[in-house]
């Protein structure tokens, strides 16, 4: 038995010590390979030519995605919460039933304001009757006709109440938020569900004053957010007709189908508009660049010897950025990059696009 708990408790150390061993030897070998760059003067590394490629102009924006369909929905009478029948994130239809207040008394006050107008209705009915026979006055006929449509009243508003008393989804869409529980007493106004259809969203930015020649309905927008790869596409909707009061800032709404609902309200976007024209511009493709905004550096080629470029970056169009700073024909470094400095030696082992 002390054998066995003797083995149990070196497990841990042979663990430790094999993960010790394993970096151990990945610092050995990496050690050693920069020995070798080091004893022979130069780096291994392949080269990616800089092309000449065309590129519509741009307009930046940031803002933030909202559903097209959205409603905040609010009590519209007084009332003690009866039911409520959906949770946040739960699929809706449209006029589906989220909550009722007072079901059972409104009801109930319902059946004896209609009973009331149809007892009213047919004394009214038989004071007519009576009327054309002279058999009583015309003022009690017209008594009989107020009672009446004072009773069919009072129905149609009980009616009404019983409506309003009923919250349900104005379209169809998801249950965003949901701020009441059975038994809550509302007040009218009091916020109860925010019901949205992300099927399509949109985005409002404020555009430079300047961009109100370039930007347009219709045209092409692209925009990325945090934690998706790839870029996300849609369409200016609509552009103000006048700049903002400041004078400065001209409004824009784009929208952005959202088919599979992977898109949601709130999601911060930071994107550009595709105006009109194209102009040929440096380009290096999207992916060999690891430059994080629009300022960076990468390395050329030159006769054999690393050197530092300064660059500014455009915006990704069908997968290349446009890189002003460079020449098309300039030959970037792409594998070896990260162990190149200013001035080493290079042994080129492969050129080419950098495209798969």
């Amino acid at each position: 038995m002390q054998r066995k708990y003797l083995l149990l408790g070196l497990i841990p150390v042979l663990v430790i010590a094999a993960a010790a061993a394993y970096h151990r030897s990945q610092r050995n070998a990496e050690l050693a390979r920069q020995q070798v760059v080091k004893d022979n003067g130069e780096v291994a590394v392949t080269l990616v030519r800089v092309e000449s490629r065309t590129f519509r102009p741009t307009i930046p924006f940031t803002g933030n995605l909202l559903a097209v369909n959205r409603a905040d929905l609010r009590a519209e009478v007084a009332g003690r919460v009866t039911r409520v029948l959906v949770q946040e994130g739960d699929t809706v239809a449209a006029g589906a039933l989220l909550s009722t207040q007072d079901e059972d008394d409104l009801a109930l006050a319902l059946r004896a304001a209609e009973a009331q107008a149809t007892q009213a209705k047919s004394d009214r009915d038989r004071a007519e009757t009576l009327l054309a026979k002279k058999s009583i006055t015309k003022q009690a006929a017209q008594q009989a006709e107020t009672a009446w449509q004072t009773a069919d009243s009072a129905a149609g508003m009980a009616r009404v109440r019983l409506k309003k008393a009923k919250i349900v989804s104005p379209f169809a869409g998801q249950v965003a938020r949901r701020n009441i529980q059975p038994g809550d007493v509302l007040a009218p106004g009091q916020p109860a569900f925010e019901v949205v259809d992300n099927r399509k969203m949109e985005i409002q930015a404020d555009l430079p004053a300047g961009a109100i020649a370039s930007v347009k309905p219709g045209q092409a927008i692209r925009f990325r957010i945090a934690g998706f790869p790839d870029p996300f596409e849609g369409k200016v909707a609509q552009v103000s007709p006048s700049l903002g009061q400041d004078g400065r800032t001209l409004k824009v709404r784009m929208e952005v189908p959202n088919p599979d609902r992977l898109l949601k309200s709130g999601l911060f976007v930071d994107g550009e508009i595709l105006a009109e024209g194209a102009q040929s511009l440096p380009a290096l493709p999207a992916t060999l660049l690891k430059v994080q905004g629009q300022a960076g550096k990468v390395f050329l080629a030159k006769a054999g010897v690393a050197r530092e470029a300064a660059i500014t970056l455009g915006g990704e169009q069908d997968g290349w950025r446009a890189v002003r700073g460079l020449a098309a024909g300039d030959e970037v470094i792409a594998e070896g990059r990260d162990l190149v400095h200013e001035g080493v030696r290079l042994r080129v082992i492969a050129t080419g696009s950098g495209r798969k």
